[in-house]
C-alpha cells in the first residue's frame, strides 16, 4: 500500500519538478524503502512533494496558462497534457494501494 502511494507522490513530484525548474528526473531512487526507511523520512518526503506541487500551481494565474506549451521531457506539451498524464498516473496508483488494502481487509 505505502509502495503505491509513494509511486503517486513520486509522479507528482516528477511533473512538477519539470514544471518548475525543468527537472524531469524520474523519483524512483529516492523513493526506494531502503532511502524512505522511517516514517518521519517518508512524512518529510511527502512534505516535500506537496511543496513542490504547490510551487508549481503558484505559476499559474489562469486558466490559459494551461495551454502553454513546454518540453515535457520527450516532446512539446501543454502543461495541460502533462497534468492530465499526471493525474492519471496518481489516481492509478492510488487505486492500487485501495485495492491492496480491500484485499487485506477481506482477509482479516
Amino acid at each position: 500500500i505505502g509502495g503505491n502511494i509513494l509511486r503517486s507522490a513520486g509522479a507528482i513530484e516528477q511533473t512538477f519538478g519539470g514544471i518548475t525548474v525543468r527537472l524531469w528526473d524520474d523519483p524512483f531512487e529516492w523513493t526506494l524503502p531502503e532511502e524512505l526507511n522511517s516514517t518521519a523520512k517518508i512524512t518529510e518526503y511527502l512534505d516535500e512533494t506537496e511543496k513542490t506541487r504547490n510551487r508549481g500551481f503558484r505559476l499559474f494565474a489562469s486558466d490559459e496558462d494551461l495551454k502553454k506549451e513546454m518540453p515535457a521531457p520527450e516532446k512539446m506539451k501543454t502543461i495541460f497534457e502533462i497534468l492530465l498524464v499526471t493525474i492519471s498516473k496518481g489516481e492509478h496508483f492510488q487505486g492500487r494501494a485501495a485495492a491492496v488494502f480491500q484485499d487485506l481487509k477481506f482477509k482479516v
